[in-house]
């Protein structure tokens, strides 16, 4: 500005993390971090996701599923979610938080039922009020701002959880949802994965906010910043921001930084549009090597503890696709059976037969 001003506000966007690439510690970790059964636990839960991720990405190049969105190498921030998460809170996930689902009870034959084009894997058996995967970018924000308005008028000691990829923040959504959850003081967290790429367009190009975090200013609440390959700086941000947001103090955004090291999806091919030494340069920054790194250094891991859990894990994905595989086909009738609450004398023939027909 050419004439004299006055600075009215200032802002700052806090960035932290416990552990770096080598898995060693940079600052006090929290007390959960020293218990050798939690850290385990989150190992467990994000080899687990990986390797459901593997074998659904053969399964769609076999034709068993349709296009799927690969989570590799962001398994820290699906985990830490689902960690931090009280049962009674709602998740409205976007397409890459397979392991907070299954650390909140979804199955795996579930998500692989969605991706083969089964709405019944949209009917969680487990856990019924976390919403199913969302595709359309950014609509879930809405979706959390409205479940949070709800926890606030029943005055509900719950909160919601929603993911964002990094191209969704630029979304008008996203910006509706942050801006109504700061005036309403809702108790909602919004966590965008910041994976470096909106598809095939770089986070430089999409963007010009020096982070996505302080994306959240301008709705008047909280924005941190963590590396979101550190699976405990991605735990204790959560339980920190739903601990604030089930106090009534409002919401939080917190932009974890990580890096999508497969294609977007199995219908994208990543090597058109970036480097392979970009690639290589980031699967350093690996979050399951990183936590593993830490396990070895606190002697809570070893070759013989790592080869067991592949096997056991490797089984159990095994059973899953099995499961999913043995699930026949939806009965055509249920087509009517969610068009209204009560359906329709008009249609009532028309269910009866195609349902003669199905049966037939």
């Amino acid at each position: 500005m050419s004439h004299k001003s006055t600075i009215v506000a200032h802002f700052d966007i806090p960035y932290f993390r416990y552990l770096n690439e080598q898995g060693e510690v940079e600052q006090e970790v929290p007390a959960f971090a020293k218990d050798q059964n939690t850290v385990q636990a989150l190992y467990r839960m994000m080899m687990l996701t990986r390797l459901f991720d593997k074998k659904a990405v053969a399964l769609q190049r076999t034709g068993k599923l349709g296009t799927y969105p690969s989570t590799l190498g962001q398994e820290a921030i699906s985990v830490g979610m689902g960690a931090a998460m009280a049962k009674d809170d709602v998740l409205c996930p976007y397409y890459r938080e397979y392991g907070a689902q299954f650390w909140r009870g979804v199955n795996m034959e579930e998500i692989l039922l969605y991706w083969g084009g089964d709405e019944r894997g949209s009917d969680f058996a487990n856990n019924t009020e976390d919403f199913p995967i969302c595709v359309p970018i950014a609509s879930q924000t809405l979706h959390a701002v409205g479940v949070a308005s709800a926890f606030k008028l029943r005055k509900q000691n719950r909160a919601v959880v929603t993911a964002i990829g990094d191209g969704g923040t630029s979304r008008g959504d996203f910006y509706e949802a942050i801006n109504v959850a700061g005036a309403w003081e809702l108790p909602v967290v919004f966590v965008i994965n910041n994976n470096q790429w909106a598809i095939s367009v770089p986070r430089a190009e999409q963007t010009k906010a020096q982070t996505l975090a302080q994306k959240a200013i301008a709705a008047g609440i909280e924005g941190w910043q963590i590396d979101g390959n550190d699976v405990f700086a991605m735990k204790d941000a959560l339980e920190q921001a739903l601990s604030k947001a089930r106090q009534g103090k409002g919401a939080t955004v917190i932009e974890a930084l990580s890096y999508r090291m497969g294609d977007h999806t199995t219908a994208d091919d990543a090597s058109r549009y970036r480097s392979s030494d970009e690639l290589k340069e980031n699967e350093k920054k690996d979050p399951i090597l990183r936590l593993r790194l830490y396990m070895e250094h606190a002697n809570m891991w070893d070759q013989n503890k790592e080869a067991a859990l592949i096997e056991t894990l490797t089984n159990e994905v095994s059973e899953a696709v099995e499961r999913f595989s043995n699930i026949g086909p939806p009965k055509p009738e249920t087509m009517f059976d969610y068009l209204y609450a009560k359906l329709p004398k008009a249609y009532e023939a028309q269910r009866e037969a195609l349902k003669k027909e199905g049966g037939a």
